[in-house]
């Protein structure tokens, strides 16, 4: 029986460390302090009002997913999804079955398919893909769309604050006098520029990972650790002159893109 824990009691045992979220949460807040303070005055009113308004929706977005109830399960099944978790997977070649070892997906029993054990939050996640120290949460099947929709969140807002901070540097003249001495607001200008730019880069990258996965409906974790979970080995018989068998990969929650993303996002009613 899938049981959901209250907000005491996630906060508990999911034993959230404020370090990462809170350092998240003052870089936001730097940005935009330096962003009010300097960069405000050399910004069109239109992208002011959507900067600001990005801010809001990353300060409120970031308290959700924190205190988001990931897919908590306890002892019983928390789902229904085929194959299930099995000590044998299917054999090319020969038509023939090897038996493997059994492996529990779930590091337990009773808990259903595709749920998996967070040691950092000591839990048991459906559809885990992965613990985010960032968010201070696991993300798993509940808040799996809205880790995807901050995600573009934070990519959005610090597009916008490169333009913006483009056109602060574009209207005094930072680019344009180089050799001159530039005060601390325009080197902190630069900073924040140069920072934001990094920061798109890997999140660029880590968005289409995301992006990529829940079209072929795997999660970070099983990805990363197949292995250890028997419904993705594929087990090949040793051809003639060969003494071991092949251990390749193989997804078969891969339903098609639609399918998977409605799965994965849990989108269906």
């Amino acid at each position: 029986m899938m049981h959901s824990y209250s907000y005491t009691e996630r906060r508990r045992l999911l034993q959230v460390h404020a370090s990462a979220p809170a350092f998240v949460f003052f870089n936001i807040l730097f940005i935009w302090g330096f962003y009010v303070s300097v960069i405000r005055q050399a910004v069109p009113l239109l992208n002011d009002a959507v900067f600001s308004g990005e801010v809001v929706f990353l300060v409120i977005g970031l308290y959700s997913i924190l205190t988001s109830d990931a897919g908590i399960v306890t002892n019983g099944s928390a789902s229904s999804d085929q194959p299930l978790n099995s000590s044998v997977s299917q054999v090319d070649n020969h038509d023939e079955e090897l038996e493997l070892p059994c492996h529990e997906s779930t590091e337990g029993s009773g808990l259903g398919t595709r749920v998996r054990y967070c040691r950092s939050c000591k839990a048991y996640i459906k559809g885990l893909d992965h613990h985010c120290p960032a968010f201070g949460n696991c993300i798993g099947q509940n808040n799996h769309l809205l880790f995807l929709i901050l995600l573009f969140g934070f990519i959005s807002t610090e597009a916008s604050y490169l333009v913006c901070a483009l056109l602060f540097a574009a209207k005094s003249g930072i680019l344009d006098r180089p050799s001159m001495e530039p005060t601390l607001s325009e080197n902190l200008a630069v900073s924040t520029i140069l920072f934001t730019i990094l920061q798109l880069v890997w999140q660029v990258v880590f968005v289409i990972w995301h992006i990529y996965c829940v079209c072929v409906n795997i999660r970070t974790d099983e990805w990363i650790n197949w292995k250890k979970y028997p419904e993705f080995l594929l087990v090949v018989q040793p051809q003639p002159g060969q003494r071991f068998a092949n251990v390749r990969f193989r997804n078969p929650y891969d339903k098609g893109i639609l399918q998977n993303v409605e799965e994965v996002l849990a989108l269906r009613a």
